[in-house]
């Protein structure tokens, strides 16, 4: 009984109505859409790293930071703007932030020097900052229950593919029109994309997809806004949704490491020059956003009838991760090491669904954006933001190989903090579901 009504009930009615899950198909199509712009504005930039640096004469550092100011932008406003999201209507700030993230990266086009690159550079991030948390918290709110994994891992997959769509689109224009026109191309294609957003999606037409609680709370809501310490506590109310975050975030530290360690490894241990070495290591980032898609929709179909399988699955996938990758970088360079090194990456951010789900079911839908804030946070203070540079610290005393034997270590981190969650995870869903039940019946 316990397990019916914590999980499936709160999405009754989003499947009695084949025209509603039409719409929300689309919803979720133009979402994903939004942020494969967003990537690809963001990583374009890597694409015509030798043109900038030709024409202003721009130091490796300066090159550096035109790319760190966006990752930094996003981490340090990510959790306030999910909070504002969360308050001011998701839509709408959805629209607004897409709208800015192509107004900067047009304004990238228009740069005349360093200073305005890198002031342009940081809106992007400002735009960027919370489209993450407040679309994944629409498009999960849109949907049954039973398919947050597969949604979660979709949405997240969409990282890896804009991200390869970014340089590799921004690199073809830029060799025949130039960098400006890179730049340019991808501001016009958000622009489209906002446009289109805001015709075919609005708060009203989403209402009828919405389960009846969320929008009892955000009635309530109105009248009375939820203060700093509730909204802690609804983030970091159980043990196991701690363990979410810091399990996601330590999972995610191999795919990052290796996005960006890949082309030196290619061109250092087999003698790829650095375009071949790139596309190569594209593929892998093509590998790893299969693997987020397929990994999520095998945890839903897994944990259909069983909700702690979500769990079981996060566990299994961050040690095939461990175990693959552990082989492959004590090898001899050879097509066995590179395919092993494929087969670790396919799993090495399959916990992406299985976290998000987690999230979702652990925290109340009128703070999801919020939740899924959080779980940006944690993804990128953990995992993310150290990956690169916590392996080139190590490249430069041990080497590279030596670097990267280690980096599999952390899936096992995240396995064991996995491990933990699940212990505590079905009491501490059924009482997250009774303060939600409680607090229905008290509106």
């Amino acid at each position: 009984m316990l397990m019916q009504h914590a999980e499936p009930a709160a999405d009754a009615g989003v499947e009695t109505q084949t025209d509603v899950r039409a719409y929300a198909w689309v919803v979720f199509a133009l979402t994903v859409g939004l942020l494969l712009s967003d990537y690809m504005s963001r990583q374009v930039l890597n694409a015509v790293f030798p043109m900038l640096k030709a024409t202003w004469g721009l130091s490796d550092t300066q090159l550096g930071s035109l790319s760190s100011v966006v990752a930094l932008m996003v981490g340090v406003l990510t959790f306030p703007l999910s909070v504002l999201a969360d308050r001011w209507g998701r839509v709408k700030s959805i629209i607004l932030m897409a709208a800015m993230w192509s107004l900067a990266t047009l304004g990238c086009a228009i740069s005349t020097n360093y200073g305005e690159m890198l002031f342009a550079r940081a809106f992007v991030g400002i735009g960027e900052a919370a489209y993450g948390s407040v679309g994944i918290a629409v498009v999960l709110s849109i949907f049954p229950v039973r398919l947050r994994s597969t949604l979660t891992a979709a949405f997240m997959a969409g990282g890896a593919f804009g991200s390869v769509m970014g340089m590799a689109i921004g690199g073809a224009v830029a060799a025949h029109l130039g960098w400006r026109s890179a730049f340019g191309a991808m501001a016009v294609l958000g622009f489209v994309l906002v446009i289109v957003y805001r015709i075919m999606v609005t708060e009203k037409r989403l209402a009828p997809l919405q389960p009846a609680i969320v929008h009892d709370i955000k009635a309530a809501n109105l009248g009375m806004r939820m203060t700093f310490r509730a909204l802690m506590k609804g983030l970091f109310s159980t043990r196991s949704i701690v363990c979410a975050y810091i399990g996601s975030g330590f999972h995610l530290l191999v795919p990052a490491a290796l996005w960006a360690w890949m082309p030196s490894f290619l061109n250092r241990y087999y003698g790829m020059a650095p375009a071949k070495a790139a596309m190569i290591a594209a593929l892998f980032v093509m590998v790893t956003g299969v693997g987020m898609v397929v990994c999520g929709n095998l945890t839903d179909r897994i944990s259909k009838n069983a909700r702690e399988k979500k769990w079981l699955t996060a566990i299994v996938f961050c040690l095939a991760c461990f175990v693959l990758l552990a082989l492959a970088f004590r090898m001899p360079a050879g097509i066995v090491q590179l395919l092993l090194i494929g087969a670790g990456m396919f799993f090495s951010a399959g916990a992406t669904g299985p976290s998000g789900a987690m999230v979702a079911n652990l925290t109340p839908p009128s703070i999801h954006a919020s939740a899924f804030a959080t779980l940006t946070l944690a993804n990128n203070l953990l995992g993310l933001a150290p990956a690169a540079i916590l392996t080139g610290i190590v490249a430069d005393r041990i080497g590279l190989l030596g670097a990267l034997q280690l980096v599999p270590f952390a899936p096992l981190a995240a396995a064991i903090v996995f491990a933990i969650g699940k212990r505590h995870y079905a009491g501490d869903l059924d009482r997250v579901c009774a303060l939600r039940d409680a607090a229905a019946r008290g509106m």
